[in-house]
């Protein structure tokens, strides 16, 4: 027997190809296994706005509330795309993508340029002015530049009217003016008066304006406030001010209808229903973006409102700054 011990063969080495191939299809399953907790809260993100009209009021009015904010849930979707990345997780990325796309479906409408279009016959204002407006003569300047044809201010105090009705003397000779509310207008007044919506003070009015084209129905209104505190988001007052004007407005025999003013409230908030249900948002059909009007600084929900049933808007915007805590709305309407 041979003393000599049998040489083993060692093992060969792989290849670098080999490596670089398993290397990679480490990475690959890598980006599946990561983010999970990520890719979860990507599709909860989904669940508030897919699930709004499911969350009671009976509780703080928390429906409302959720109406009220709702586009700024898709806030949650670049911070977890970002995390997304950073995590470089292929699963968090497909999750985010149904968010993404309720998100989309909900609020994208928004987002299409050019719609509307088109001739217009009545060019439409509507500002809360603040009773606390440090300098109204300036802000009577800057709505005056619009060259609107018709203009509707709220929340208007006595001092401050007195000093409209100066600025706005020469290009608007016809004025109706009740309790907080008042509306200027280019063309003849037939007919205005109060409407009740259930306050001790007018916060609401009705005009027949004399246009070219034709009478139309001009509603001005300032909707009750609402607060958000330890009780929730307490509107029981506003909503039922929205019931009496939704009456008065659904009883309305004029064709054409423009409802203006400060609602406190989204065209979302289903609390609006006894309004918005019969009237077209001009802002929705002939405006770009949300066209945010509160709090006039960082603009966060539009509650300032030109609505329409009867005639068709054509353009709408909202402009910059005034010195009041909103930012006006104006839009172009066919008669």
């Amino acid at each position: 027997m041979s003393n000599r011990q049998t040489a083993v063969a060692s093992p060969k080495p792989p290849s670098r190809s080999t490596s670089r191939s398993t290397s990679r299809r480490q990475r690959h399953a890598g980006k599946w296994r990561r983010g999970w907790f990520i890719a979860v809260l990507a599709v909860l993100s989904a669940l508030p706005m897919a699930l709004h009209r499911h969350l009671p009021n009976s509780v703080g009015n928390l429906g409302s509330l959720l109406d009220t904010f709702l586009p700024w849930v898709g806030v949650a979707i670049p911070v977890l795309g970002i995390a997304a990345l950073v995590r470089r997780s292929a699963t968090a990325g497909v999750a985010l993508l149904v968010p993404l796309a309720v998100w989309g479906m909900m609020f994208g409408n928004a987002l299409i340029p050019g719609k509307g279009g088109g001739p217009h016959d009545l060019r439409v204002l509507s500002h809360n002015v603040d009773a606390a407006n440090p300098d109204p003569a300036r802000t009577a300047t800057d709505l005056l530049a619009a060259n609107a044809d018709v203009i509707a201010l709220e929340e208007i105090t006595s001092a401050d009217l007195k000093i409209y009705k100066k600025e706005f003397a020469e290009k608007y000779p016809h004025v109706v003016s009740r309790g907080t509310v008042a509306l200027w207008s280019k063309y003849p007044v037939e007919e205005s008066e109060s409407v009740d919506v259930g306050f001790a003070w007018t916060r609401a009015l009705r005009a027949e304006i004399s246009t070219p084209q034709g009478k139309v129905a001009f509603y001005v209104a300032h909707l009750a406030s609402v607060r958000v505190g330890t009780s929730g988001f307490t509107s029981n007052q506003r909503n039922d001010t929205i019931k009496q004007l939704g009456q008065q407005i659904a009883q309305e025999k004029l064709a054409g209808v423009v409802v203006m003013g400060d609602f406190n409230g989204t065209a979302n908030d289903r609390s609006l229903a006894p309004i918005t249900a019969g009237l077209r948002s001009a802002q929705g059909a002939a405006g770009f973006g949300f066209g945010f009007t509160w709090p006039a600084k960082f603009p966060m929900a539009r509650i300032d409102h030109i609505m329409v049933r009867g005639v068709v808007p054509t353009k709408a915007w909202v402009m910059g700054s005034t010195g009041s805590d909103h930012r006006p709305v104006v839009a172009e309407i066919r008669i």
